[in-house]
């Protein structure tokens, strides 16, 4: 005979006689009492593997990160020094220059905004180059935190600048050094003159800020590309 039972998918054929029907209704029951015996545990949540957790610092590792003034230091001498290499090589350039297309000073005083233009992108941009070689190379000493490094450098020559324009300053409140500079005669106002200085300098101290931290971050990945490989 053949038995199906509500919420089974499959009919259960019993074995005929009575003797059967006890030991398959025995084994039924046994069956059931085991399954009733089976706890699901609940769901867990989920853990975070080992490798995706956050790795530990080590103590004596951080001890290394932040700001550090000595690698800012030469990273500014060598800002300075590029500076002025630079800046020498420009000007030999634009001399060679000068006399291969015979431009005169003559022909400078003839377009002194030109003139003024030209030579104040020159050396800002001059300036910028260098100043992203000296965060380079300050990152590249620092190791760690190369932005920090980079700013550090252009602070060190806001500073020394300042020193230098306030020396200058209490000089010629008392010397009058600025007389005896046998300056050029530009056919330009003084406001625009004044402007136009205004511009630059605040073009120059941008321009060489975000590089300097640029450049400390790239000397920064140089070690990090290292790291990857150990």
């Amino acid at each position: 005979m053949s038995q199906q039972y509500p919420g089974d998918t499959a009919t259960i054929t019993t074995p005929a006689g009575d003797a059967s029907t006890q030991k398959y209704e025995e084994a039924r029951a046994a069956a059931s009492r085991a399954m009733s015996t089976i706890s699901i545990p609940q769901e867990q949540p989920l853990r975070t593997p080992p490798a995706a957790a956050e790795a530990e610092v080590d103590p004596d590792l951080l001890s290394y990160r932040g700001f550090k003034f000595g690698a800012a230091f030469f990273g500014w001498l060598i800002a300075i020094s590029m500076s002025v290499l630079l800046m020498a090589a420009v000007s030999a350039a634009a001399l060679g220059t000068a006399e291969i297309l015979d431009y005169t000073t003559s022909d400078a005083k003839a377009q002194p905004g030109a003139a003024s233009l030209t030579a104040a992108g020159v050396t800002i941009f001059m300036l910028t180059l260098a100043f992203y070689i000296g965060g380079y190379v300050a990152g590249r000493l620092a190791r760690f935190d190369g932005g920090r490094q980079g700013f550090g450098v252009w602070m060190i020559a806001v500073l020394v600048g300042a020193i230098a324009a306030g020396a200058g300053w209490v000089l010629d409140s008392q010397y009058s050094l600025l007389d005896e500079v046998n300056r050029p005669d530009v056919a330009l106002s003084d406001n625009t003159v004044l402007l136009g200085s205004i511009a630059a300098g605040a073009t120059l101290l941008i321009l060489t800020l975000l590089f300097a931290i640029v450049g400390g971050k790239s000397g920064r990945r140089y070690h990090d590309r290292i790291d990857q490989l150990l």
